[in-house]
């Protein structure tokens, strides 16, 4: 199809804000998809996302329509996530399109994810239509939530839309808008074929499956292709778009938005971000601008729960980070817990998801431990490093000074919570910058916190105090000098270094305390006192004591002096010295004790 009659568009939005269900009501009423195919949520295909009830992944899908102006135009849409753990796929999305529909909830209006989505999609240069969704709840205040947009966007109140993704109205509406507002492709069918990739997948038959943008020129099937930053050749052996679902077309041209497979089996040869031409012009075809790399938030050891699966998990994670490209991961080995890896993640949800998917799809039992945020270190050598796991910790003498790193926090919430949420955000180190109001009722407060902070069970206590209906946003800001400590856990004055964190030194004696409280209820007895500790170098700052099984050695006395009893009893007692004393970290730790403390924490 010629350029002009392309539109290239996302769905940005916070989550639950209706997104899936108003990209089914477009795929149903371009007839893309038949009416007995038709379900809901159709293009969250995997079972976790419809489970619940949130999109993880990027999804594009093709369409016809004829507009009322009787041209036929082809539409590429791509679905987005809404959670703020997967903005690196709406970033994605958003550099493969010329516009996007900004989704708003009439029922809860502008929230923290709606901000964040809209200003990535400004800093794109993309269309912007805005659309207030869900106006068929009987709770829907529709001037209220366009008066917001208009402040938020600078819009004039026609040029919002009204629909329901649930029944369908308003949403020809949106489809003449899309065609109307958003810019056509500019690529340049003459030059040769150039094509980003935004997303791809592994297949054991077909090998890696490439979704891209083609750029400039034309592709066809069976032609040979390269990879500019990883230099890889394969050969495109099917070309097509997404109707949802795979359709082979044997050719991709300027502006279209469709997948490749490559038949590549080393899943390194392909990157997200990368650029594709064709391997007999790979010197003269310029590379196109990637994304911005992705930096982890958040650290956890993954570790198969049987020590032979270590290989397999290496694969399943390899095919895993295909297909989540902000996923990095290096080996790790730990004392406790054998060969695993040290993964970078962007948030507990993605590492939830993560866990989830490698149990699903690869029939993987893995063992997590403590997420942590990664820290710098300088040294007094004047060398620097980024410290991601408390092994790599060095001692307290070399160490120059530490940082964290500290992110900007958007908190929106109704007026009357705003004591709670700031009593909140002190308590965990806060620093409170200012705060706008949206409207009457509504404000936004605007912080900078310690990341570690933040990633624990912050958004759980920040949904606690404002009865559910605050929302969060957060984003990067830069490392800042902190007192990190390492808090080592002695069980039988020996360190158990799959406990060791790394946190604050504000945070350590409760973190300290809470640790060694839960080895005193979960470790099972020995013959001996069993000391259980939690130091900060040679400074201990809590501690408790496992008693040792106690045994009546009295019991075979019938009765005589008490010095008799007495002389028994410090036979005893030496007995328990010298056993105390040959059990010196020769106590075993069970490993569902590991995962109580680490879930604990």
């Amino acid at each position: 199809m010629d350029q002009k009659h392309i539109r290239n568009f996302c769905i940005i939005a916070h989550i639950d804000h209706g997104k899936s269900t108003l990209s089914d009501r477009l795929l149903e009423i371009t007839q893309t998809v038949e009416k007995r195919k038709m379900k809901e949520q159709l293009l969250d295909t995997m079972d976790l996302e419809r489970e619940r009830g949130i999109t993880i992944k990027l999804q594009p899908a093709r369409m016809r329509y004829t507009a009322k102006d009787g041209v036929e135009y082809e539409l590429n849409l791509i679905d987005t996530p809404g959670h703020v753990d997967f903005t690196y796929e709406v970033s994605r999305s958003l550099a493969a399109v010329e516009g996007a529909i900004l989704l708003v909830d009439s029922t809860q209006g502008v929230q923290a994810q709606t901000i964040a989505n809209l200003y990535l999609a400004i800093e794109q240069n993309l269309a912007i239509i805005p659309v207030l969704n869900k106006i068929d709840l009987p709770n829907s205040d529709v001037e209220r939530r366009a008066a917001e947009l208009i402040q938020l966007i600078g819009c004039k109140r026609e040029e919002i839309l009204s629909a329901s993704g649930k029944t369908g109205m308003g949403v020809p509406e949106i489809l003449e808008r899309v065609v109307k507002d958003v810019p056509p492709p500019n690529g340049d069918e003459k030059k040769p074929f150039r094509a980003l990739i935004f997303d791809s997948k592994y297949d054991d038959y077909q090998g890696v499956i490439a979704y891209v943008r083609c750029v400039d020129g034309a592709l066809n099937k069976n032609e040979k292709i390269a990879f500019k930053a990883t230099r890889a050749e394969g050969i495109a052996l099917e070309v097509g778009c997404l109707k949802p679902q795979h359709q082979a077309t044997g050719q991709m041209r300027a502006g279209d938005i469709g997948y490749l497979v490559t038949g590549l089996k080393d899943i390194s040869g392909v990157r997200v971000g990368d650029t594709i031409c064709l391997a007999e012009r790979f010197d003269e075809t310029e590379a196109l601008p990637g994304y911005k790399e992705v930096r982890p938030m958040v650290y956890a050891g993954i570790f198969p729960q049987e020590g032979n699966e270590y290989e397999k998990l290496r694969d399943a994670i390899l095919k895993l980070k295909l297909n989540d490209s902000s996923l990095t991961f290096e080996p790790e080995h730990s004392t406790a817990l054998g060969f695993g890896f040290r993964v970078g993640l962007l948030g507990m949800l993605h590492l939830e998801i993560v866990q989830e998917r490698l149990s699903r799809e690869f029939d993987m039992d893995v063992v997590i431990t403590t997420p942590s945020v990664g820290y710098e270190v300088m040294r007094t050598n004047g060398e620097e490093k980024l410290i991601k796991s408390p092994g790599e910790f060095p001692d307290a003498s070399v160490i120059e000074f530490t940082r964290e790193p500290w992110v900007k926090v958007d908190i929106l919430s109704p007026k009357e919570y705003l004591g709670n949420v700031m009593a909140l955000v002190q308590d965990r180190r806060g620093v409170y910058k200012n705060t706008e109001y949206i409207d009457i009722t509504r404000a936004l407060l605007h912080y900078e916190m310690p990341l570690a902070s933040v990633i624990v069970d912050f958004y759980d206590k920040l949904k606690g105090v404002t009865a559910g209906y605050a929302s969060l946003n957060y984003e990067f800001l830069e490392f800042r000098e902190s007192d990190i400590v390492r808090l080592d856990i002695l069980v039988a004055e020996e360190p158990v270094e799959a406990l060791s964190t790394l946190l604050h030194s504000s945070e350590a004696y409760r973190r300290g305390k809470e640790i060694v409280e839960t080895l005193k209820e979960e470790l099972p007895k020995q013959q001996f006192v069993v000391k259980l500790q939690a130091s900060i170098g040679a400074k201990v700052i809590a501690s408790e004591r496992l008693q040792a099984y106690r045994k009546d050695v009295l019991a075979k006395m019938s009765g005589g002096d008490y010095t008799r009893k007495s002389k028994l009893l410090q036979k005893q007692k030496k007995g328990k010295q010298r056993m105390l004393e040959h059990g010196k970290g020769s106590v075993e730790i069970p490993p569902d004790t590991f995962i109580k403390v680490l879930r604990r924490g």
